[in-house]
């Protein structure tokens, strides 16, 4: 029998998502993808849910794309959406557990906050692996690192550790591994302990003003990423340079 490839679990005001593909690293196929944008349709939809903590199956949080499958991703990733799920108008939660890379990156950088384990390091890898974003990173990354740490994570590919992703200002708190998931619960929980109506405002100003900020910027990405995926592609050489990244990130830690 085939795992679930996200998992939804619901407590309170609190719904926990996890993905769920650990034996790939939580890497994003077509079915993790459709689960995870239904699972975050939901909560939004639920009365009783006010927040939403997402995680990833240890030993990762997520390792990207699952270039195997890149054909079938291809749509979803160039539908200049800027964005992996639909719109949530309730408040994301992001509890880093472990390596985010490249599309995982951008699954963090698309939840409101931040947090994570000390095992947790981040990493941009597109150009390791010779693929484009098109869930936001060139507009979201800068917002949360500043232009020239984003270059560097970009243009590099190397990864950054959990204290200097904090310093850097990618994440807010960095938590002992084990301690994560109840943190990310009683952030989570403090936030549906809020005026809801007040929350959903403020959040949906937030979003508003990020969005004056980078007006555009969105669809500039959108247009390099279908542009590059419209050139000859070399799907082995990606596989084979996304195994060098993993065994780098290895060697890096």
């Amino acid at each position: 029998m085939t795992a679930d490839p996200v998992l939804v679990d619901v407590d309170g005001p609190v719904a926990t998502i996890t993905l769920n593909r650990p034996e790939a690293r939580n890497a994003i196929n077509p079915a993790l993808l459709a689960a995870l944008a239904e699972a975050m349709a939901e909560a939004d939809a639920a009365e009783n849910v006010h927040a939403v903590v997402l995680t990833g199956a240890d030993p990762a949080f997520c390792a990207g794309l699952d270039l195997r499958e890149l054909t079938g991703l291809h749509d979803a990733v160039t539908s200049a959406t800027g964005s992996p799920w639909p719109p949530i108008g309730k408040p994301v939660v992001a509890a880093v557990n472990g390596p985010a890379v490249t599309g995982g990156l951008e699954l963090v950088l698309n939840c409101d906050v931040v947090i994570c384990s000390d095992r947790a390091r981040f990493a941009d890898t597109h150009a390791r692996v010779g693929v484009l974003p098109g869930w936001g990173l060139t507009v979201l990354l800068p917002l949360a690192v500043g232009r020239a740490r984003a270059r560097q994570m970009s243009l590099t590919g190397d990864f950054v550790p959990a204290d200097q992703a904090l310093a850097a200002g990618l994440v807010s708190e960095v938590v002992p591994h084990d301690d994560l998931l109840a943190r990310a619960g009683t952030i989570a929980a403090t936030i549906a302990g809020n005026n809801q109506r007040a929350v959903r405002a403020l959040l949906a100003s937030y979003r508003e003003v990020e969005a004056e900020l980078v007006a555009g910027g969105y669809d500039a990405e959108a247009r390099a990423a279908r542009s590059w995926a419209a050139t000859d592609l070399d799907l082995a050489e990606s596989t084979r340079r996304r195994s060098a990244v993993v065994d780098r990130g290895r060697r890096q830690t």
